[in-house]
């Protein structure tokens, strides 16, 4: 039986985890940008299966708000609602430190995460122009929030 276990990223993580993010994305962050991300004290995760990498979250918080910055499945674990269990996961640690909400961008072209994220309760609440790199120039973002109605709910 798969064991899964979710801990705080390390250094030490950040090569496995640029494999899976150079895997599944076609604009990916870099290892600088995991790297700046845990030296600035961000909520950073990696979700385990049997002691190898089956996916991460980023987040940050800001003030009362929680910003999820990435959320990612290794390819041959999508699907699979991994990627549901570590949303759900982050949301709770966000409500643990008391986050009145958590705000994401997601591509529109990202369907599958997108719907995720309503189905968890999400709310579309604007768009940011021109924010993701794509083949054609540029994507704006989805901005989206869930709103917290209890801290520890």
């Amino acid at each position: 039986m798969a064991l899964f276990s979710i801990r705080p990223m390390t250094e030490a993580d950040v090569p496995a985890v640029i494999l899976v993010e150079n895997q599944i994305y076609e604009f990916p962050w870099t290892d600088r940008n995991f790297l700046d991300s845990l030296r600035a004290g961000y909520h950073m995760h990696c979700m385990w299966l049997d002691e190898q990498l089956a996916g991460y979250i980023v987040m940050m918080q800001v003030v009362d708000e929680y910003h999820l910055l990435n959320i990612s499945i290794r390819a041959d674990l999508q699907g699979l609602g991994h990627g549901k269990h570590l949303l759900q996961w982050g949301i709770g640690q966000a409500k643990l430190a008391h986050a009145t909400g958590m705000l994401l961008e997601v591509r529109p072209s990202n369907l599958t995460a997108k719907n995720m994220y309503e189905k968890e309760g999400f709310k579309l609440i604007g768009a940011r122009k021109n924010y993701y790199p794509s083949q054609l120039g540029r994507e704006d973002a989805l901005v989206m929030f869930k709103r917290f109605t209890g801290s520890l709910q």
